[in-house]
């Protein structure tokens, strides 16, 4: 079976091959950045959506040329999730305007890749109507007061988030975790290792892959414009929820800190737009 790429034929590809899968770990923890999209980048995404679609049936000619890249994956998620947890409890408004940042400046390259294949009326509705669905769950999460405590089940949906945004490219699961207060304590379980999260997150995940990979691969066949334009409906929501506004009115100087991180935000990703696109 064609996979698209190459038996790594020595230690230089082979390294270059966990150099990529870092990144992509590291894609999948930092919010704005998607994991997904950059395994597109990279050119595994196909290869990596037919392996979870049909495990027993690809493992044997995919697992081993897949094998660096989740490697990889595995030390770039793993290795950033505690030193981004410091920053995001020690300097929460400044981190979170560059993670705003972030996102904002891939929304553009978003759009685009979700009219890639056209777009119609039914394309704006999806997106309309997921930004609302999202507007309308968090408002009133907010508006009534609504306290999560992070437990099994929380933990649980992290997982199921995280699946997602492996499997939708330019998901990026912090949209939703940020806005109800749970990326911070998810990433920093991760980075101590907390079976306790480790454990319903794993199970999350798994659960969520097994059932929604070839859903999800179907959907995005034969209904692409609908579904990415439900995604970007409902990034943009989620990033505008997060945005810290009482911090802005803090200060002058607290506001132009914010300012700061969040163009800087725009900036980088940016230049990972072009990256991507060169």
């Amino acid at each position: 079976m064609k996979t698209g790429f190459s038996t790594p034929r020595s230690l230089q590809n082979f390294l270059m091959m966990v150099i990529q899968g870092a990144l992509i770990g590291l894609g999948s923890v930092l919010p704005g950045i998607s994991g997904g999209v950059l395994s597109v980048v990279f050119g595994i995404y196909k290869p990596l959506m037919e392996l979870l679609a049909d495990p027993a049936g690809c493992w044997k000619t995919h697992l081993k040329l897949l094998f660096p890249y989740l490697a990889g994956a595995l030390i770039g998620f793993m290795g950033v999730a505690k030193v981004l947890a410091f920053f995001l409890e020690s300097y929460s408004a400044p981190s979170t305007c560059l993670f705003v940042g972030l996102i904002a400046g891939l929304l553009p390259s978003l759009f685009a890749q979700a009219g890639t294949r056209g777009r119609n009326k039914g394309s704006y509705l999806a997106m309309v109507c997921s930004m609302a669905l999202v507007f309308a769950l968090l408002i009133c999460l907010k508006l009534y007061s609504v306290s999560i405590t992070p437990g099994f089940l929380w933990y649980f949906f992290c997982g199921i988030c995280f699946a997602v945004s492996v499997i939708a490219p330019g998901m990026s699961f912090s949209t939703l975790l940020m806005p109800l207060n749970l990326y911070t304590p998810f990433i920093a379980g991760l980075g101590r290792l907390d079976p306790a999260v480790l454990l319903p997150s794993g199970i999350g995940a798994l659960i969520t892959i097994s059932c929604l990979s070839k859903a999800v691969n179907y959907l995005f066949r034969r209904h692409y414009s609908l579904a990415f334009h439900g995604i970007t409906g409902i990034v943009i929501a989620a990033t505008v929820m997060i945005i810290p506004f009482q911090s802005f009115a803090l200060s002058i100087s607290s506001c132009m800190l914010n300012l700061f991180w969040l163009l800087a935000g725009i900036l980088i990703s940016a230049l990972l737009d072009h990256f991507h696109l060169s």
